[in-house]
Formats: structure tokens, C-alpha cells, sequence
């Protein structure tokens, strides 16, 4: 069992940065894979970015060039540096883990989620 807890979320401009972090607690998290998502009100929940246990990255379109995802295993914890963010960046944003250590962009393909943590950018 793992448990996630998210935090770093927050209010901003437009433009501004935020990161977030997702703390893990549990079983060893070091080779779990792990992915952020995204729920904005009204719609689904899609797929931000995702790291291997070794590091491997992946992106949604949306945010390339953008975010970035980081892990430090040594403290459990994954980051997500949001840069440049747009009010469509606007969602509750979710920390997932998965026992296969390859990266997955499928909600469906995580085992543990996070609560989430709300960030809001305003024009």
C-alpha cells in the first residue's frame, strides 16, 4: 500500500510558476512509477506527465516545454514544476503511483492517487 499527499498548489497570474510535490509514504516507492494529472470542473480527468523509477519522462502535449516532472527517491517525493502557466493550466492536479516502473499517461494504468491539490491561474 502506498499513500500520496500532494501539496504546492496555490492561486498565481498568469504566467507565474508553482511547484508541486507529491509525498509518498508506504511501501517502497522507489520503483513505482509515478504521473501527475489534471481534472478541470466539467470535464475528465487527463494525463499531465509521468516518470519511470529510472527517470524516464513523458509529457502531455499541452504542457511540453512547460512542466516539468522530477522525482527524488531518496525522499519519496515527486515534483511537478509548472512553468509559464495559461488559465487553462486551471484544475485540481493529482499525484498517481503504479508498481510497474514504466511510465503510463493512462489514469486507468494507477493503482494510488493522491487527494489533489487545486491550482488556479487567473488572466
Amino acid at each position: 500500500q502506498v499513500q500520496l499527499v500532494e501539496s504546492g498548489g496555490g492561486s498565481v497570474q498568469a504566467g507565474a510558476s508553482l511547484r508541486l510535490s507529491c509525498s509518498a509514504s508506504g511501501r517502497s516507492f522507489t520503483t513505482y512509477a509515478a504521473g501527475w494529472f489534471r481534472q478541470a470542473p466539467g470535464k475528465e480527468r487527463e494525463f499531465v506527465a509521468a516518470i519511470s523509477w529510472r527517470g524516464y519522462t513523458s509529457y502531455a502535449d499541452s504542457v511540453k516545454g512547460r512542466f516539468t516532472i522530477s522525482r527524488d527517491n531518496a525522499k519519496n517525493t515527486v515534483y511537478l514544476q509548472l512553468n509559464s502557466l495559461k488559465p487553462e493550466d486551471t484544475a485540481v492536479y493529482y499525484c498517481a503511483a503504479r508498481p510497474n516502473g514504466a511510465p503510463a499517461s493512462g489514469a486507468r494504468q494507477y493503482d494510488y492517487w493522491g487527494q489533489g491539490t487545486q491550482v488556479t491561474v487567473s488572466s
